[in-house]
C-alpha cells in the first residue's frame, strides 16, 4: 500500500524539476538547441507524451534527400566509369577442350553418386 507523498517531499520534488529544466535550458543554449523546455514542473496534465510510430517527412524534404543522394552517387559513378571507358571489357570464355573436359568429370561425379560410390555433387551446398 502507497501512501501520500509528503509537503516536504512535494516542495523537494519541484525544487529538483525545477533544476533539471534549468539544466535542460542551459544545455540547449550550449549546444545551440532553440527548443528548451518552457515548463518548470511537470505534473500528469503537463507531463510529455510519447509519440510512436515512424515520423513522417515533408515532400520538399524528401526531394533534397534524393537529390542529395543522386548527386553523391553521380560523384562516385563519375570518377569509376571514366576509368572504366579506357579499357576495354574482356569477356572470359572457356575453351571448347576445357567444357568437354569438365561435362565428363560432373558426368563421372552424378554416375558414381547414382552408384552409391560417393556423395551427391551438390549435397554440402545450400
Amino acid at each position: 500500500m502507497t501512501t501520500a507523498p509528503t509537503l516536504e517531499q512535494l516542495t523537494h520534488a519541484v525544487k529538483i524539476a525545477e533544476s533539471i529544466a534549468a539544466l535542460e535550458a542551459e544545455l540547449a543554449a550550449i549546444l545551440g538547441n532553440h527548443s528548451a523546455p518552457t515548463k518548470t514542473a511537470h505534473t500528469a496534465e503537463s507531463a510529455p507524451t510519447l509519440v510512436k510510430g515512424k515520423r513522417k517527412i515533408s515532400a520538399s524534404h524528401r526531394a533534397k534527400l534524393a537529390a542529395a543522394a543522386k548527386a553523391r552517387w553521380a560523384k562516385i559513378k563519375g570518377t569509376k566509369t571514366a576509368a572504366k571507358a579506357d579499357a576495354p571489357v574482356k569477356k572470359r570464355t572457356m575453351s571448347p577442350a576445357v567444357r568437354k573436359k569438365l561435362a565428363a568429370a560432373m558426368k563421372k561425379r552424378w554416375a558414381d553418386a547414382k552408384a552409391g560410390k560417393g556423395p551427391l555433387p551438390n549435397a554440402g551446398k545450400k
